[in-house]
């Protein structure tokens, strides 16, 4: 017969501040993807609601001039992703405001998004799905 020793397993110190360190950086690549800035977002709908009544925040749109140009949300700024940093002083004004960002589908809304809170604004708010959902949703466009 044979005879199995059992023994306890019990992690060194080295061992624990690995781990430690792993989900540390787990945490804080969950909190990062989850919102960089702390985001807020808003629907198109509700966008919408805010401009017929009125009480519509800044709307920067950073596509093109093309694109701008050949339709955008009624009221939106147009200041390219690729010309915000160079144009910001345009925006000093809000820096305290809220800033509904978009452009077509998002990715480019990223970049300024990281331009902005660089300079210092932080009340900025993401059209969710971007221009794609305006226009999916019927909304005006000039």
């Amino acid at each position: 017969m044979i005879r199995l020793q059992q023994t306890e397993y019990s992690p060194g110190p080295d061992t624990m501040k690995k781990l430690t360190l792993i989900i540390a950086f787990a945490l804080f690549t969950v909190s990062s993807i989850s919102g960089a800035h702390g985001e807020k977002s808003i629907t198109a709908a509700d966008l919408d609601a805010l401009i017929v009544a009125g009480n519509a925040p800044l709307i920067l749109d950073v596509r093109s001039q093309d694109e701008f140009a050949s339709g955008h949300i009624p009221g939106a700024v147009n200041i390219p992703h690729t010309e915000l940093e160079a144009r910001i002083a345009e925006l000093d004004g809000h820096k305290n405001n809220t800033i509904v960002l978009h452009c077509r589908s998002g990715r480019r809304a990223v970049s300024a998004d990281a331009v902005l809170h660089r300079k210092g604004f932080t009340k900025i708010t993401e059209l969710e799905g971007h221009m794609l959902s305006w226009e999916a949703g019927g909304h005006p466009v000039e």
